[in-house]
């Protein structure tokens, strides 16, 4: 037996009427899908039948906040016309597949503009819909990898720190993906034709390094891990631990922050080493020194008001606490799951967390009722009466 529906999600933010379609998947489709409905936007998750494929709770999953959820099985007879069911009223649609896996289905492109010609088509993949590695598995960590960028980030004499799965999946593929989407329906309203989407995170995460690629062409940057202004290779740009085991990061680059950096460290005699770089490994070790010589509080403390620029490490669980981010509401409470609050921020239609994480199923009837759809309707007074 369902659960009773969550309230209809539309209503509030730039959104507001904007219908989307997401096949479930894990990882990237599932944060951009996020953010549009953070946006406004009344999104329908298809969830397939036995659950998610992500390990946790769905109560859990706040990627799946502010969102509805329909259960079709696509292998079923009647799977993939439920979905195009949707895709018919819905404005964009999210899939994860690999390539040629929803053409396969049954949901792919042009099974979707036949019936709906001004759909917003999204594919999100890690290696694109071509090339030579499209039909290849893969994650995060080695999408970056290729791309340069995975080997520009940690200290020169270790491995590649690993970003967790901020910079390839979120940051080059979802973001891109919504950016893409929002594009591609200006473009529909325009002209009434939707189009494909491919968001690839290769090519998002290349493209994030657009500057460090000028800057290598320019001989501002060098090729290798340490040895430049921003990727720690800088004294004053970076992290530094306490003497509690803490740390503090630093990003004092411009002449009037470096020095009010030197003058709260007591270290005013090293003000001549900022642009020599042979000087570089002296003001790393006593910069590295004083940092050493408090805690991470007392640092913090130090830098308090002044434009040094540099702030305090936090955790996770620490950074909902911080002042600065408590005063704006960076982080929200729902539901009992502290987590962070709709970006950005819209002065006309604001955004909230409207809803927690949608469970599986848990809105079928509500969904076919609004969306025009009696077989989903159908579906779930047949599922209360099992």
């Amino acid at each position: 037996m369902t659960t009773a529906g969550t309230p209809r999600t539309s209503g509030h933010g730039p959104l507001s009427g904007v219908r989307v379609v997401e096949l479930a998947g894990i990882g990237p489709g599932p944060f951009a899908a996020m953010l549009l409905a953070d946006l406004g936007a009344d999104v329908v998750r298809v969830d397939r039948p036995g659950g998610p494929g992500l390990g946790i709770d769905p109560a859990h999953d706040v990627t799946n906040r502010n969102k509805r959820s329909v259960v079709v099985d696509l292998k079923a007879p009647d799977g993939p016309a439920r979905v195009l069911d949707l895709a018919e009223r819905a404005d964009i649609l999210i899939e994860g597949y690999r390539p040629g896996v929803a053409e396969r289905l049954g949901v792919g492109p042009a099974d979707c503009h036949a019936r709906n010609p001004r759909l917003v088509y999204g594919r999100m993949t890690g290696w694109g819909q071509e090339g030579p590695l499209a039909d290849r598995a893969g994650h995060d960590v080695a999408y970056i990898a290729l791309t340069g960028t995975l080997g520009m980030i940690g200290r020169p004499d270790e491995p590649p720190a690993v970003p967790a799965n901020l910079l390839g999946d979120y940051a080059g593929g979802s973001l891109y993906l919504v950016v893409g989407v929002l594009a591609a329906l200006h473009h529909a309203r325009d002209t009434g034709a939707g189009q494909v989407v491919d968001a690839a995170i290769v090519d998002g995460t290349a493209h994030l390094s657009a500057m460090i690629h000028g800057m290598l062409s320019a001989g501002g940057w060098q090729d290798r891990r340490g040895a430049n202004l921003l990727d720690g290779g800088c004294p004053y740009y970076g992290t530094y631990e306490t003497a509690d085991g803490g740390y503090m990061a630093v990003g004092a680059l411009e002449a009037r922050f470096y020095e009010e950096f030197l003058h709260r460290l007591g270290l005013e005699a090293l003000a001549p080493a900022r642009k020599d770089w042979t000087r570089w490994g002296e003001l790393r070790e006593h910069v590295a020194a004083r940092f050493k010589s408090r805690t991470r509080d007392e640092w913090t403390a130090v830098f308090e008001g002044s434009d040094a620029c540099v702030a305090p490490v936090l955790s996770l669980r620490e950074a909902p606490h911080h002042p600065h981010l408590a005063a704006r509401g960076t982080f929200t409470d729902h539901g009992g799951i502290t987590q962070p609050a709709p970006a950005p921020r819209f002065s006309a239609t604001p955004t909230t967390v409207r809803t927690g994480p949608a469970l599986p199923g848990a809105d079928t009837g509500a969904v076919g009722r609004d969306w025009g759809i009696p077989d989903l309707v159908n579906d779930d007074l047949v599922t209360e009466g099992d």
